[in-house]
């Protein structure tokens, strides 16, 4: 097998290899940090409840002694009764009499026998009305409207509740001094004094004494109505949340979140960093074990941090903002990560995320239960994604089972469907709604981390496009080798469980070189072979190797994932060009060969899926050149061509097991013998 970066020997533990380990170290330390930073260092209520519903979890007994807090409602019907009774202040203010008194003696100047009887009555009205007191009648109507039936006066320094209604307006006071004429004295010609010039407002609103009393007197509310001591139980498992337990619960929650008696936040942030170190490890530890190839390669470690790192950060803004966190798509992670990688990656990738966001997420069993059905489920139906349907059928399926399993969950605890509500069921159609942003964010990752989707492959394998056409036109046996070849690989795929559309495209593609040289290989050439022209084996080996490279500049040409590139380098792997090498060693049997001028330059397929082309191409190829096709000469082909591959340790830098391989003969046998029409041969009849 091939050697990883932590094959920690003298021999293979280089400098370049101890760079990678570095590096890889760091994403991870980095992915790490972002994911504490993200997390409430706070310990947060682990439990969703409402007024009038059961109590679904285990008994709570306070660890501390806590007061019971008033609900808002019950704080602010306190303050709405006392505030009815609470009279605002009022400043009597003596120089209004003085100052308007002033203003009559200096209007009438010199009085006569006609005016002094008018004179000295308005004047004496005046000390009147002003002792009883003139306030603003906009004061007074939006008072008389509210209810409130006493104000505070304040006069000399000496305060006094006094009713609204003992006050006159401006207008009252005016209409007053008319009305309370006597007989001698003319009201109309004691109108056109325009007493009203002389009548104005004397008690007046204090806004800031009144402000300073309302405060408090709402002070002199008690905001809790009694207390839990530590020890004492809160509430049991089917308990139904009254009113009164509600109170109490919820006070319990403010104590934990706001005074943080039951965890102290240095405990806590140290719990969460040995949790999220732990996770993380064990996360490494799956890709050393098992895909150690996609730890070599930054960009897939740089994926699978960035998908876990970010739906982390999700979690922690949805907890601290109190969003449930079940409209977060979490089955996207599986979705997508199949889509580029395998499915067991992807359930494991699903798994470190759900596992780290539970720490921080209420009712976390439940939650951790619910995502992880689910993203089996996900993997389960969602094979692939060739078409929109797929994706459209798969998110369904996922939607109801959300429902389905959060009402299972609930039905076990609540113990009747009566008491259970259906508001979750809104979260869970969110939820669905965003599964189907997949398809664009999957387009979105091919383009930044450079990967191949299902549906990509669907495009690539349409033989219609211009690099096909083209294909054809200029070699089109090998075109139609290329097909024969996708076909055996692709059944072949299905059996081992490989990919089979991607095996599909990359067969299709891995011959498209020969377009530059087309007559040079044996299934493009009619009765005339350029090779005898030549006569230098090892010129001609270098046009048949050429081939690969060729090959790879045309896929970078015309836009060709990296993925299918690979196909192109690794269907010959580092082996040889048999023909010219033996032919060149007999023909010149005491002539030192340059063996890597008849070698492909590889590299090796490292992947299922390469190895499957490299077989198919090999034995397609071959198939041609059988002088009879039966069973025995075809799967003698086929066990020859596989074991000297194997033998060459063209495998060896493949996940390939030996069991696969078995099985993929007996395929490739199959196929042939269905491909070239094989019969029985049938006994000719004895004569007697």
């Amino acid at each position: 097998m091939k050697q990883g970066i932590f094959n920690i020997s003298s021999s293979s533990f280089d400098k370049k290899n101890l760079i990678k380990f570095l590096i890889i170290t760091a994403a991870f330390i980095v992915a790490g940090v972002v994911i504490f930073e993200s997390f409430p260092n706070i310990n947060k209520f682990q439990y969703a409840y409402e007024k009038g519903s059961p109590w679904k979890y285990e008994e709570i007994t306070s660890p501390f002694a806590f007061e019971i807090r008033k609900s808002k409602d019950e704080i602010e019907r306190e303050e709405k009764e006392l505030l009815e009774k609470f009279a605002p202040v009022y400043n009597y203010d003596a120089t209004v009499l003085q100052k308007n008194k002033k203003l009559l003696r200096e209007k009438f100047g010199q009085t006569d026998d006609a005016t002094a009887p008018y004179f000295k009555y308005i004047e004496s009205q005046l000390n009147v009305i002003y002792k009883k007191g003139i306030i603003s009648a906009s004061e007074m109507d939006a008072y008389v409207e509210a209810g409130t039936t006493t104000i505070r006066l304040v006069n000399d320094k000496v305060s006094k509740e006094t009713a609204i209604s003992n006050f006159l307006t401006t207008k009252t006071a005016y209409e007053k001094v008319i009305n309370e004429a006597p007989t001698t004295i003319n009201r109309n010609t004691l109108r056109d004094y325009n007493i009203s010039n002389y009548i104005t407002e004397n008690v007046k609103y204090d806004a800031d004494i009144t402000e300073s009393m309302r405060k408090e007197l709402l002070h002199t509310i008690s905001l809790t109505k009694g207390q839990i001591q530590s020890g004492e139980k809160i509430i049991d498992r089917g308990d139904i949340i009254t009113d009164a337990k509600f109170d109490i619960l919820n006070s319990y929650k403010q104590e934990i979140e706001a005074n943080n008696q039951f965890k102290n936040t240095h405990q806590v942030a140290c719990g969460q960093a040995v949790v999220i170190v732990f996770a993380l490890f064990v996360f490494f530890l799956y890709f050393y074990l098992f895909r150690q190839n996609l730890l070599e390669r930054k960009r897939d470690t740089a994926f699978m941090l960035s998908f876990v790192t970010i739906f982390c950060i999700l979690t922690s803004w949805a907890v601290r903002h109190d969003v449930t966190p079940y409209v977060i798509p979490y089955a996207l992670i599986p979705i997508v990560v199949s889509s580029f990688f395998d499915t067991r990656t992807a359930l494991f990738t699903h798994l470190t995320t759900v596992l780290l966001c539970s720490f921080v997420v209420p009712h976390e069993f439940e939650f951790l239960f619910l995502q992880t059905l689910v993203g089996m489920i996900s993997i389960c139906t969602l094979k692939t994604i060739y078409q929109r349907s797929h994706l459209i059928r798969s998110v369904a399926i996922i939607f109801l089972s959300y429902i389905v399993l959060f009402y299972g969950f609930s039905l076990i605890h609540v113990r009747s469907m009566e008491q259970m509500s259906f508001e979750p069921i809104q979260y869970f159609f969110i939820n669905g709604v965003l599964l189907l942003f997949a398809s664009p964010l999957m387009y979105i990752i091919e383009r930044v981390f450079g990967y191949t989707s299902d549906a990509t492959l669907v495009e690539l394998a349409n033989t219609n496009n211009e690099l096909f056409r083209r294909f054809s036109e200029l070699a089109q046996s090998s075109f139609n080798h290329c097909m024969q070849v996708s076909n055996l690989a692709e059944a072949a795929a299905k059996e081992v469980e490989a990919n089979p559309m991607l095996v599909r495209a990359g067969a299709l593609y891995h011959d498209i070189g020969k377009m530059n040289n087309p007559t040079f290989f044996t299934e493009n050439q009619n009765g005339v072979n350029p090779h005898e022209e030549l006569n230098d084996e090892e010129k001609s080996a270098q046009i048949i190797i050429r081939h690969v490279t060729d090959g790879v500049e045309i896929a970078k040409k015309y836009g060709l994932p990296e993925k299918i590139q690979d196909f192109i380098k690794t269907h010959h792997g580092r082996g040889k060009t048999t023909y010219f090498y033996n032919t060149f060693k007999n023909k010149y049997p005491d002539k030192e060969v340059d063996e890597m001028l008849f070698t492909y330059p590889g590299p090796n397929p490292f992947t299922k899926e390469q190895t499957i082309l490299m077989m198919c191409d090999a034995v397609e190829a071959a198939s041609r050149s059988l002088s009879s096709y039966n069973d025995k000469s075809i799967n003698d082909l086929v066990e020859k061509i596989i074991n000297t591959q194997l033998n060459e340790g063209l495998y060896n830098d493949s996940p390939i097991t030996m069991e696969q391989i078995q099985r993929i003969k007996g395929v490739l046998k199959e196929k042939l013998k269905s491909l070239y029409h094989t019969r029985i041969v049938y006994p000719e009849l004895k004569s007697k």
